[in-house]
């Protein structure tokens, strides 16, 4: 069983594994989910991610994390902060990917928010990102849920994306 990070009302947020690889490629073997990425991944970029994530949690102790439904412990999706580049600096992002099958549930808005508490509250971060296309209105859409605004428009991974920020002063009310 693999340590859990986050639990919310629905959801728990638990690290990933290689073990995770066939979970994973629900999403990355479906072209309309992998729609914004450059291309779906086979099972050895599955492993590469894996990987990568697992880099994340040994230097940043963040990373994408495996979402399930608590109750059933379905998988559901992945969604974790991560480090990213941004104009030369590395900023903390909320990424998060879910099952086709599972869309316009709010999964993505809980999971989202509740990564949004814990870099603010565990991590004290200062401010959080999310790097949605500016073409993916499902992902913008959630970055707006969780209180992000748009902050500029830059080009990475070879195509345009929005930096959506939230710090955290905006959040204490």
């Amino acid at each position: 069983m693999k340590t859990s990070v986050i639990t919310t009302e629905r959801l728990n947020l638990r690290e990933m594994g290689k073990e995770d690889a066939p979970l994973l490629q629900e999403i990355f073997s479906d072209p309309v989910a992998m729609k914004y990425y450059p291309s779906i991944k086979d099972e050895k970029q599955t492993l590469d991610w894996i990987e990568w994530t697992l880099r994340n949690y040994e230097n940043y102790s963040v990373g994408l994390w495996i979402v399930e439904d608590k109750d059933t412990g379905e998988f559901l999706g992945q969604c974790g902060i991560v480090p990213q580049e941004v104009d030369g600096e590395i900023v903390m992002e909320i990424g998060y990917l879910f099952a086709r099958r599972v869309w316009g549930n709010g999964y993505a808005t809980e999971a989202a928010a509740a990564c949004k508490h814990y870099g603010f509250e565990q991590m004290n971060l200062s401010k959080i990102v999310s790097l949605p296309d500016v073409n993916n209105i499902p992902s913008t859409k959630v970055a707006e849920r969780i209180g992000m605004k748009v902050e500029k428009t830059i080009h990475k991974w070879g195509k345009k994306v929005f930096v959506y920020s939230v710090s955290k002063e905006g959040e204490i009310k």
